[in-house]
């Protein structure tokens, strides 16, 4: 089986100013600073509001802490007469290393659509940015269709048409567990990264095995080890766990509740 370092990632959402995400940071890495906890077998990834990203690098950079940057968004477009969009190339510079593409609350709240989210994804390729590629289904998707036909057509649609696809990441996070306590079984979430590792393989070949697939929804640190003990789990899409540095650090310490 090939091996893929777990991924550990925090979506802040609209939450915490610069000052509040510097303090975050700092617990967290602190917390994480001690023999037992090695970021070259578990990596960490937060992903504060675009005003927070500067303060953030600036902290991260000058404290050589080992976590590592996201943005929640980017723009389809390079520069120009956008009001209020970021461009990768501005991201770049900010070293951010990964970025969310199609999340859910954009897909609801803002009409994002595939093509869209597929130029998006070309965008983080172009500036050597990782995305990391939602897809999940709402309960009524999920009563109609299944709970893997939704994301298997999201995870394609996104991928699709790309000169030569980066690096990425696919979060599984089901719509109707996000947020609302409700949780998918480890069982269901290793299904349906499965069969979305399966689709990818029979689009683009092996590049199945190198990716990494997250669940996401209602992740706690009470929970996370059922989901990264299974083989096609590869980490966490964290909401508001990782608005709690003790929470969030335990779920970064997941390896400590999964029993051999």
């Amino acid at each position: 089986m090939t091996e893929r370092t777990p991924l550990i990632a925090g979506n802040w959402k609209m939450n915490l100013d610069h000052l509040q995400a510097i303090a975050l940071i700092q617990k967290v890495c602190w917390t994480l600073n001690d023999a037992d906890f090695d970021y070259n077998e578990v990596e960490v990834a937060v992903f504060p509001p675009f005003t927070d990203l500067r303060s953030a690098q600036t902290l991260i950079d000058a404290e050589k802490f080992e976590v590592k940057l996201g943005a929640q968004d980017i723009s389809a477009h390079d520069k120009g007469a956008y009001t209020g969009e970021i461009s990768g190339a501005m991201l770049a510079k900010l070293d951010v290393d990964y970025v969310l593409v199609g999340h859910s609350e954009r897909r609801q709240y803002h009409g994002e659509q595939d093509d869209l989210l597929n130029k998006k994804v070309a965008s983080c390729f172009a500036n050597a940015l990782t995305p990391v590629i939602c897809v999940g289904e709402t309960l009524e998707e999920l009563e109609t269709r299944g709970q893997a036909a939704v994301p298997v057509e999201q995870t394609l649609a996104a991928l699709d048409g790309h000169k030569q696809l980066g690096d990425f990441v696919i979060a599984y996070e089901p719509v109707w567990a996000i947020g609302t306590g409700k949780v998918a079984t480890s069982d269901e979430a290793e299904a349906v990264a499965n069969e979305i590792r399966e689709a990818i393989r029979s689009k683009h070949g092996d590049i199945a095995d190198q990716i990494r697939i997250l669940y996401g929804g209602s992740v706690k640190a009470a929970n996370v080890a059922g989901f990264l003990a299974k083989d096609n789990v590869d980490g966490v899409l964290v909401g508001g766990a990782s608005l709690e540095s003790e929470e969030f650090s335990g779920i970064c310490r997941y390896k400590k509740h999964i029993v051999l």
